[in-house]
């Protein structure tokens, strides 16, 4: 199981309807399987995320976020890790909101 426990990620790409940024910062907490992160910057001013990590560092999450509209978003998402050649993880997201339109997307979100 990878350990996310401690590590910082951003957004390097996500689709047109993502709230997130590169100036999106994710602090992930790590505790056995599950998993939690504060986020926020850019269009996000505070979000939460819980999910729970399964043998091979795939997550899964529930997430809620207030954006610079003073909106309240939600929504799910299965992350799945890629190890780059330098040793750092890429995470491959698919995402849907739970509110708002309930739209789909994708994005990339890269360890610092």
């Amino acid at each position: 199981m990878i350990n996310y426990n401690g590590k910082i990620f951003r957004p390097a790409n996500s689709s047109k309807n993502s709230e997130t940024s590169n100036d999106t910062v994710f602090t992930y907490k790590q505790n056995g399987a599950i998993l939690t992160a504060d986020y926020a910057g850019g269009n996000i001013k505070k979000g939460h995320l819980i999910g729970l990590v399964d043998a091979t560092g795939v997550i899964e999450m529930r997430y809620h976020q207030i954006n610079t509209n003073n909106q309240l978003m939600t929504g799910k998402c299965t992350s799945t890790p890629e190890i780059l050649p330098n040793g750092k993880i890429r995470l491959h997201e698919k995402w849907q909101w739970t509110s708002g339109d309930k739209s789909t997307g994708n994005s990339i979100l890269d360890e610092e």
